[in-house]
């Protein structure tokens, strides 16, 4: 590679190979494509087993290029992992974002009598995850794309790292379209990273589904005509964070329940969930507060 003078600066004339830096940079621009964007990821599929902890239960599981965190447990998972409460022993759970499988994985660990659906744009990642889950005989786990989850299904539990790096538009329209198919009473756990904005998000969650349509009606809700009215703590989304590790920041959002559903239920809904300040679970990436 040469350089070759010009009025308005220096440009690079190609004689041979490409500048290693671009070379890097492209390199991460095809990663992060295959990983958040693409249905068939372009990087070749070479897979291979990795040895790791999920809450305390020794695996092995697959993985491969071109989807996130290929080479290990991700940090940001292994914090949500380390500090969401125990999940119920039944309900229909969500993995959003699914990637290789380890959040799906530990679900279908803690809670094996629970219906679990993984889902994730990169089919390369569904066909991970559903290949975890034969090997490891956990017949619970029903792993597909988005597409393919049935529209009237709701839940009772999602545990999601989101990919923030799709935007934050995306990202918001993700949440939202997914926390609304929360159940009455159903709860969310989200990791996200402090400095890729884990303090603004809980502030525009909190805010965006609690503010009431002009018809009175939950903005962007589930057509089920349930209102929020202004100071009815029984119809209040709440929304604040559990957890700080690592710099990482755990985020629960709880559906409201509907009244009746309240004193049928109790105090705590559908869950029966270990309190917050509970000994946090083991997993591979040990954690401090920060």
């Amino acid at each position: 590679m040469r350089l070759r003078a010009r009025d308005d600066g220096w440009r690079h004339v190609a004689t041979g190979r490409e500048p290693r830096e671009r070379r890097q940079k492209d390199k991460k621009q095809v990663s992060a494509q295959d990983q958040y964007f693409s249905a068939n990821p372009q990087s070749e599929d070479f897979r291979r087993t990795l040895h790791i902890t999920l809450r305390g239960h020794e695996v092995q599981a697959t993985v491969s290029n071109g989807v996130f965190s290929s080479g290990r447990l991700d940090l940001g998972t292994s914090v949500l992992l380390r500090h969401a409460p125990q999940p119920p022993e039944t309900g229909t759970f969500l993995d959003l974002g699914c990637g290789w499988g380890p959040i799906a994985l530990t679900l279908s660990l803690e809670s094996p009598k629970a219906s679990i659906h993984a889902i994730d744009i990169n089919e390369r990642a569904v066909s991970l995850t559903a290949e975890n889950a034969s090997n490891l005989g956990l017949p619970n786990i029903t792993a597909s794309t988005a597409d393919n989850l049935p529209e009237s299904l709701g839940f009772d539990l999602i545990w999601s790292n989101p990919p923030i790096r799709i935007g934050k538009e995306a990202l918001h329209t993700l949440l939202l379209t997914y926390l609304h198919r929360l159940n009455p009473g159903g709860r969310a756990y989200l990791v996200v990273q402090k400095n890729l904005g884990a303090d603004s998000l809980i502030t525009w969650l909190s805010r965006t589904l609690n503010t009431p349509s002009r018809n009175g009606q939950e903005e962007s809700g589930d057509g089920a005509g349930h209102t929020v009215e202004e100071g009815d703590t029984a119809t209040t989304w709440s929304v604040g964070k559990i957890a700080s590790s690592k710099g990482f920041r755990v985020i629960e959002v709880i559906r409201p329940m509907l009244p009746d559903e309240a004193s049928e239920h109790g105090s705590k809904g559908v869950h029966d969930a270990e309190p917050h300040n509970a000994e946090p679970h083991n997993s591979t990436a040990d954690t401090a507060q920060d």
